[in-house]
C-alpha cells in the first residue's frame, strides 16, 4: 500500500475512507499501529510504504531485532522488529503483520528503515496542543524514542520520534 499516494487523494477537511483506512482531516496526520495491543503512531509524512510481512534476507551476526534487509526499488532497507527491539510482547508473524517503511531526511542525506509491527490501525489527526509530553515512567520504549502521547477517546496513542527511530541501527542510504 502506497500511503503517500493515498494521502494525496484526501481532501483537506472532513471524514473520508480510502482503501479501508478512515481519514479525518484536520491538524497533522499520524499513522497508528499496534505493538502487543498497544497503540503507537508515527508522522504520516515519513511513511514511504506499508508492506505485508515477508521474510527479509538475513544478515549474518545481526542483532535479534534486525530481521534482515529488503531491496525496495534499488534501495537496501534494513528491517527492524520493534517488538524485539523494545521487548514488547512476542514476535509472531501472521497475515496482518506489516512492515512500515519510514524515510527521514537528516542533514544532507536520507535514511530509510522498515519497522515490523503487529498491524496498521488508522490515520489519526492531532493538533500540536493535543500532543502531551510523556512522563518518564520507565516503560519498555526508551524515552528518547517517544515524541509524546495523544488521547483519542478511551485510548492513549504513543507518538514515536521518527528521527530517533532512524538511529536505532546505523546505516546510510544515498
Amino acid at each position: 500500500m502506497d500511503i503517500q499516494a493515498l494521502a494525496k487523494d484526501i481532501p483537506s477537511e472532513g471524514e473520508h475512507s480510502l482503501e479501508g483506512i478512515d481519514f479525518i482531516t484536520s491538524g497533522k496526520q499520524y499513522l497508528t499501529f499496534l505493538l502487543a495491543e498497544e497503540n503507537y503512531a508515527v508522522d504520516i509524512l515519513c511513511v514511504e510504504e506499508i508492506r505485508s510481512w515477508e521474510q527479509p534476507t538475513r544478515i549474518p551476526n545481526a542483532s535479534n531485532h534486525v530481521k534482515g534487509v529488503i531491496n525496495m526499488r534499488g534501495i537496501i532497507v534494513p528491517i527492524i522488529d520493534l517488538r524485539l527491539k523494545f521487548n514488547i510482547g512476542e514476535a509472531n508473524y501472521s497475515e496482518i503483520t506489516v512492515v512500515i517503511v519510514l524515510t527521514v531526511e537528516i542533514e544532507d542525506h536520507s535514511r530509510t528503515i522498515g519497522f515490523v509491527v503487529d498491524a496498521v490501525s488508522d490515520v489519526l489527526n492531532a493538533e500540536d496542543n493535543e500532543i502531551k509530553n510523556a512522563p518518564d515512567f520507565g516503560g519498555c520504549v526508551p524515552q528518547q524514542y517517544i515524541a509524546g502521547l495523544i488521547n483519542t477517546g478511551d485510548k492513549v496513542v504513543t507518538l514515536l520520534n521518527v528521527e530517533t527511530l532512524q538511529l536505532i541501527e546505523k546505516h546510510k542510504v544515498d
